[in-house]
């Protein structure tokens, strides 16, 4: 949404992937895939392309590069707002357990083998070898490159945003009990805590990690505003 308007306005922007989906949305702007090099390989790209402004649409967990940015903007002089995706919240009838990481979330499926919803993106899923009682479904938005490390599992490729209805049928047919997942907010990945309500499963809840004290806003409309003032 943020690409679309900022190409509608007409700006001279570019779009940075960090490269860890296959085949990514294409976007109405020119596109560089894969890491600057840390805080001074940002500076050095914001100073070789005279950037002015730059916007920190990241995911909230990808949290490095939100600091990475703060940092590099800080020491280049480049402005930086970051458009936000409000955290969820428990509602009346949800069963969250609330852990700081992955490495909790992990912990918190010790005991009987169960079956459990993966919706962690494949880079996490290794860890969860440690509990590996579990059958694991995993919903991934590519095909793995190689066997999940984890033993016993099922992988469901789709790409969101998902609706309630078809999480709570994907939830039923494979008979999962437990879900697993980051306080991503925003509304496309939603729809799998209210099937979950709705089934009456637990959520195990992954919080988010401090994130730099940056401005923030909530829309695209708003990102404009900033820009253009």
């Amino acid at each position: 949404m943020l690409a679309r308007a900022v190409a509608d306005q007409g700006l001279d922007a570019v779009y940075s992937y960090a490269g860890r989906v296959a085949t990514p949305k294409a976007q109405p702007l020119p596109t560089r895939v894969g890491g600057f090099g840390g805080v001074d390989g940002l500076i050095h790209y914001l100073g070789e392309h005279n950037i002015s402004h730059v916007v920190d649409a990241t995911h909230p967990f990808a949290a490095q590069m939100s600091w990475n940015a703060y940092h590099a903007c800080d020491q280049a002089g480049v402005s930086l707002v970051a458009l936000s995706r409000p955290a969820w919240q428990a509602q009346a009838g949800d069963q969250w357990r609330h852990v700081e990481d992955v490495e909790g979330a992990v912990a918190a499926l010790a005991g009987p083998a169960k079956r459990v919803l993966l919706a962690l993106g494949k880079q996490n899923v290794p860890a969860f070898a440690a509990q590996p009682q579990h059958h694991y479904v995993l919903r991934l938005v590519d095909d793995p490159d190689a066997p999940p490390a984890v033993p016993n599992h099922t992988v469901v490729v789709s790409r969101g945003p998902f609706d309630v209805a078809g999480d709570r049928a994907l939830m039923e047919r494979y008979g999962v009990e437990v879900v697993v997942c980051k306080n991503s907010g925003g509304v496309g990945a939603e729809a799998k805590l209210t099937a979950a309500r709705e089934l009456g499963l637990p959520v195990v809840m992954i919080d988010r990690a401090p994130l730099p004290p940056r401005k923030e806003m909530a829309t695209a409309g708003a990102v404009l505003d900033w820009i253009r003032a």
